[in-house]
C-alpha cells in the first residue's frame, strides 16, 4: 500500500507556512511545468498581463505569493496558472436533492501528482477552505459567504490559451458570494482545457458550467457532472473512466428517489463512482462533502471522515492508504 500524508493548514495571510509549502513542492512542480520546454510556457509579462486582464483582484495576492516564492521568473510564471501544461483527472460530483444545500464530489487523480493539502486562508479579506492544487489553486472549496465550487475534467483533448482551472476556482471563491456571481466569472474567464464546474450557494441556487478553450462556456442547471460535456468527445477516455455510466447512476439517484443524505454520500465510496484505477492515475483520492450554508466540509475515505468548519478550522495530519501503482499511463 502507498501511504499519503494529508495536511490541514491554516494561515490567514500569505506567510511562512505557505512559503514552506512552496519550497517543498516547487521542485516537482518545476519539472512538470518545464516538461514541454520553457519556451512552451508564456513569459512573465504575458502571464501577469493575462491575470491583470481577467482576474485583476488577484494581482496583489499574486505579487505577494511570488515574493514569498523567492521572486524567480519561472516560479512567477508557474504561479500565474496561465497556459500550463495539459493535465487530466477523473471525478464525479452531484448536488444532493434534499433541502439542505450539499455538494458531494469524488476526486480521481494520480496520487503522485497531488498536493494532499487542505488549505484555510483569509486572503483578500475572505475566508476560504478547500483542497489545494498548485499551492494556491483549488480543485474544490467553500467560502465564508456560503458558496461551494467543485470541478471535473470535461473529457476533451483540446488545449488553448487560458488559465488552469484551479486558479479559476480560487478566484470564484475569493470574489463571489452567489451562484449568479460565479456564473458571470465562468462565462468571462478563459480556461486552457475543458472542465465542468459545479457551483452551489447557501440558498441552494446552483449551476454547472461546461468550459472549454475553443468555444463559449455553456451554463446548465445540471446537478450532476462527470467527465464529458453535452456529448462524448473523447471516446477512449470516456470508456476507460465510465463517465456515461457514472452520470447515469447519479441521475437515477436524483430522479428516481431521494436518498437520505448519509446514503447519498455513501454511494460515492462504492463502485461505480469510487474508482480503483490507480495504475492509470485515475483512482479516487477522496470524497468531499460541502455544506455551504453551514460553512462545513468533510473529507471521506473508506472507513474515515475528517471534518472541518470554516470559522473553527483545526490544523492536523492524516495518513491515508492507497494501493501501490505503476507509472500512470498516458491517453
Amino acid at each position: 500500500m502507498k501511504h499519503t500524508i494529508w495536511r490541514a493548514i491554516s494561515e490567514q495571510q500569505p506567510g511562512p507556512k505557505w512559503a514552506d509549502l512552496f519550497k517543498g513542492y516547487w521542485p516537482d512542480y518545476r519539472r512538470w511545468w518545464l516538461r514541454e520546454g520553457e519556451t512552451a510556457r508564456p513569459t512573465y509579462s504575458e502571464s501577469r498581463n493575462a491575470l491583470r486582464d481577467h482576474m485583476p483582484e488577484l494581482i496583489p495576492l499574486y505579487d505577494e505569493l511570488c515574493e514569498l516564492a523567492g521572486g524567480g521568473d519561472k516560479a512567477a510564471r508557474f504561479l500565474s496558472f496561465y497556459c500550463p501544461p495539459p493535465y487530466l483527472s477523473g471525478c464525479s460530483q452531484a448536488i444532493w436533492p434534499g433541502a439542505e444545500p450539499v455538494l458531494v464530489r469524488n476526486y480521481d487523480y494520480n496520487p503522485n501528482a497531488f498536493d494532499s493539502v487542505l488549505l484555510h486562508t483569509s486572503w483578500l479579506g475572505r475566508k476560504v477552505m478547500g483542497v489545494s492544487d498548485g499551492l494556491w489553486g483549488l480543485v474544490d472549496g467553500v467560502n465564508d459567504a456560503g458558496l461551494a465550487v467543485s470541478l471535473t475534467f470535461g473529457g476533451r483533448r483540446n488545449v488553448g490559451e487560458g488559465f488552469g482551472i484551479p486558479l479559476i476556482i480560487r478566484y470564484i471563491l475569493q470574489t463571489c458570494e452567489t451562484a449568479e456571481q460565479a456564473r458571470k466569472v465562468l462565462i468571462r474567464v478563459p480556461t486552457h482545457m475543458s472542465y465542468n464546474v459545479t457551483v452551489l450557494d447557501k440558498k441552494r441556487q446552483y449551476l454547472t458550467a461546461m468550459m472549454a478553450p475553443d468555444k463559449p462556456t455553456i451554463i446548465t442547471h445540471a446537478a450532476v457532472a462527470t467527465n464529458h460535456q453535452e456529448t462524448v468527445d473523447w471516446v477512449h477516455h470516456a470508456r476507460f473512466t465510465a463517465t456515461v455510466e457514472r452520470e447515469r447512476f447519479l441521475l437515477n439517484r436524483l430522479t428516481l428517489h431521494v436518498d437520505p443524505e448519509e446514503k447519498f454520500i455513501g454511494a460515492f465510496l462504492k463502485p461505480p463512482l469510487y474508482s480503483t484505477a490507480y495504475a492509470q492515475g485515475f483512482g479516487t483520492l477522496y470524497t468531499a462533502v460541502y455544506r455551504p450554508r453551514l460553512g462545513e466540509m468533510d473529507i471521506h475515505w473508506p472507513g474515515a471522515i475528517w471534518h472541518f468548519e470554516i470559522n473553527n478550522f483545526q490544523e492536523g495530519y492524516r495518513t491515508v492508504k492507497t494501493p501501490d501503482f505503476a507509472q500512470a499511463k498516458t491517453f
